[in-house]
């Protein structure tokens, strides 16, 4: 084997006969043949949510006093930026879905106070399954031990329209296609998918998904490079947004690892553009609702000698990006409180 020298590092160089050894060394290793999976209907699945769990669109006052005020600074926040015609970013983790605020995330998507929904894969799951059957999650303890976990028909069908508007080569990412066919196929409570509604109010709603992380990856119809490419697209649609955020919000309900993690790259590509361009983009507001404790002060990060350093939203979103003129809030408690709090603010 040789090693040449090439910009950055070594390249190595592999002769034919130590390539075709490589080879058929790696060949001993098989991807797991997904053919013989059983798939079961939804209609035999004992679902732990359903829509008897959204609520109604009132208003709520349950907060505590000091985290109350901070979701009213956040919700002027996203009155400004509404009318600078800057962002207003929400980054959900699927709990949300899975809290019945339905109603809330679309109206205030209706209002204008959301330019983007972000959502990992499995919010796209349960806002699809809840639109076709009403109903939503399963134990896992119960069918991981029987194998059935994951393995349901009518859930598959997400596949079948990734790799569809993949073959189209229409350029979307996964929250628009699948928003398109909710919005326009025959499903019973489209009315409370915030992925349909989205689509039609024509509102920037993305997917991040990481493969091996849905139940949908587990069908013998999943497409390794259709999910890919879509979730790429939306990824760059996403960071295209964040070009608004200079006076504008972003927010992170529930998401421990996704919202942080594309946040952090989508805006360092965004200051990277307006750095060229004598530009900055440091001004905007960040609120993390969660359920983790923390401290009074939490505007500087943790040590890392300490646990709560690799709590992401905290060193990410309340300290590192905020610190070039930027405002965080920390609001605990549960979705089905915090969100509703927002939109009673923004009234």
């Amino acid at each position: 084997m040789q090693l040449d020298e090439v910009p950055g590092g070594r390249l190595a160089r592999f002769s034919l006969q130590e390539f075709t050894e490589k080879a058929t060394e790696v060949r001993r290793y098989r991807p797991f043949d997904r053919s013989q999976l059983e798939l079961k209907p939804l209609a035999q699945r004992t679902h732990d949510i359903n829509i008897n769990a959204i609520m109604p669109l009132q208003p709520v006052s349950d907060l505590t006093l000091p985290a109350r005020t901070h979701v009213e600074q956040v919700a002027q926040a996203i009155k400004r930026a509404k009318g600078q015609g800057a962002a207003s970013v929400l980054m959900i983790g699927a709990h949300v879905i899975r809290a019945g605020v339905q109603h809330y995330l679309i109206d205030l998507m209706r209002a204008g106070f959301i330019t983007c929904l972000a959502m990992n894969g499995a919010g796209m799951i349960h806002d699809f399954e809840l639109a076709l059957v009403g109903a939503t999650t399963e134990s896992v303890p119960r069918y991981i031990r029987t194998g059935e976990f994951g393995m349901w028909q009518e859930t598959g069908q997400i596949n079948d329209i990734i790799n569809q508007a993949y073959a189209d080569d229409l350029h979307s990412g996964l929250g628009t296609c699948v928003g398109r066919v909710l919005h326009e196929g025959d499903f019973a409570h489209k009315d409370i998918s915030v992925l349909a509604e989205a689509y039609r109010l024509g509102t920037l709603v993305t997917v991040h998904v990481a493969i091996g992380c849905d139940i949908i990856h587990q069908h013998p119809n999943c497409d390794g490079a259709a999910t890919g490419a879509l979730t790429y697209n939306d990824f760059l649609l996403f960071t295209q947004e964040l070009q608004r955020l200079e006076g504008g919000v972003l927010m992170n309900f529930g998401s421990a690892v996704m919202a942080p993690e594309v946040y952090l790259k989508a805006l360092s590509m965004v200051r990277n553009l307006a750095a060229q361009e004598g530009q900055t983009i440091g001004r905007f507001t960040n609120l993390v609702c969660d359920l983790r404790e923390m401290p009074a002060d939490f505007t500087r990060e943790p040590s890392k000698g300490s646990p709560a350093y690799f709590f992401r939203p905290w060193k990410t979103m309340l300290v590192r990006t905020v610190a070039d003129g930027g405002v965080s809030y920390y609001v605990k408690g549960p979705h089905h409180q915090t969100i509703p709090a927002l939109w009673t603010a923004l009234q």
